[in-house]
């Protein structure tokens, strides 16, 4: 779990609250994060192989070492840090929430 604020500076209470129930439900913010990119992932303009499509069947994804991130603008995210999948090269997998649903899924290159 990170708490990102910049310029550097204590989070304010509603960031840290934010961070708090991020991480006293981390295990079930992964597992819809999971079901996320199972869903979205077979979306075309993602350019998965169809091997890589193949892998969306299996029970478990090729995603692991989830981490939490809450910026102090109270968006947060969770960030695969390891996959097999062409698209997490190098920096992992993000999938951002707005409060408790996913809404966007990425691949993390060095511009971001």
């Amino acid at each position: 779990m990170s708490v990102v604020t910049e310029p550097a500076a204590p989070p304010d209470e509603r960031t840290l609250r934010l961070a708090h129930d991020v991480v006293s439900r981390f295990d079930v913010f992964v597992d819809q994060a999971l079901e996320y990119c199972r869903t979205r992932l077979r979306e075309r303009h993602f350019e998965l192989t169809a091997e890589e499509l193949s892998w969306l069947d299996l029970p478990e994804l090729p995603l692991a070492a989830p981490e939490a991130t809450v910026w102090a603008d109270r968006t947060w995210a969770v960030r695969f840090a390891e996959s097999r999948f062409r698209m997490a090269d190098p920096y992992g997998i993000l999938v951002t929430f707005n409060g408790t649903e996913p809404v966007d899924v990425q691949g993390i290159d060095d511009e971001q």
